[in-house]
């Protein structure tokens, strides 16, 4: 009988700051598991690019905002699959608006991709986890998480909310040797951001005592640190990533 592979499952791994942690965690090892919602593409791409260096990845159309989809696919594609040793809960949309003008569907896709989506993906990942008695969750928050930011009430919500499930789910996992802990990014050059105009990219990067944007590549360290053996002690913790800048 076959080994089960030890995988590292990304949420929206296809781009962005999702696509540096997969490339990150295949060179360290883990046969990585990468989701996407569109442009499966793209998901083919991060895939043979791992391939091309050795590693090993599978690329599955998944949204984190269908709690039956999600439920399946736990069920029948990851549960006595393989040994899920990480979890990286990235995927996250946004529809920007003032509060005052802001759709209630905008409000609630939001929510129910960024927070309630990544709560169904952690909570069918802890399943496997606590009976493995072992495995790392590193949930994706935000900057705007922990200080607000005018134009994205629904984001800056569930981000926020992201920290509160990240130290919930700690205490209640810790007794299963599951550590989960969350990366707070700042303000970072990534296909989300490039479509701004370059006075508002200037005044972000002025507001950074680092001087630069961050890299999509900071964020994969810091993700893989939490991973790694000698993150074994940490639990319930937020890691910003953000070149000083608290907004």
């Amino acid at each position: 009988m076959s080994e089960m592979p030890s995988v590292a499952l990304v949420t929206g791994g296809s781009r962005g700051i999702g696509k540096a942690v997969a490339l990150r965690l295949a060179r360290d090892g883990y046969e990585v598991w990468l989701t996407y919602v569109s442009k499966p593409e793209e998901a083919a791409k991060v895939c043979a690019e791992i391939e091309s260096a050795g590693g090993k990845a599978q690329a599955f159309r998944l949204d984190s905002s269908d709690r039956e989809a999600v439920a399946a696919f736990f069920k029948e594609t990851v549960k006595d699959k393989a040994t899920l040793s990480v979890l990286v809960n990235n995927a996250g949309i946004t529809k920007d608006g003032l509060m005052i003008r802001m759709k209630d569907e905008d409000w609630d896709r939001v929510i129910s991709v960024n927070l309630t989506g990544a709560f169904t993906v952690l909570r069918e990942a802890a399943k496997i986890m606590a009976k493995q008695r072992g495995g790392r969750i590193v949930n994706i928050s935000s900057v705007v998480g922990q200080a607000g930011n005018a134009g994205q009430a629904n984001y800056v919500a569930a981000k926020a909310g992201l920290i509160g499930l990240t130290k919930t789910a700690a205490l209640e996992l810790a007794g299963r040797g599951v550590t989960v802990n969350a990366v707070a990014p700042g303000f970072i050059a990534t296909d989300m951001t490039a479509g701004l105009p370059e006075a508002v990219m200037v005044a972000y990067t002025e507001k950074i005592p680092l001087g630069r944007l961050g890299a999509a590549e900071d964020i994969a360290a810091a993700v893989a640190f939490l991973a790694s053996p000698g993150a074994g002690y940490i639990t319930g913790q937020v890691l910003a990533v953000n070149g000083g800048m608290y907004m």
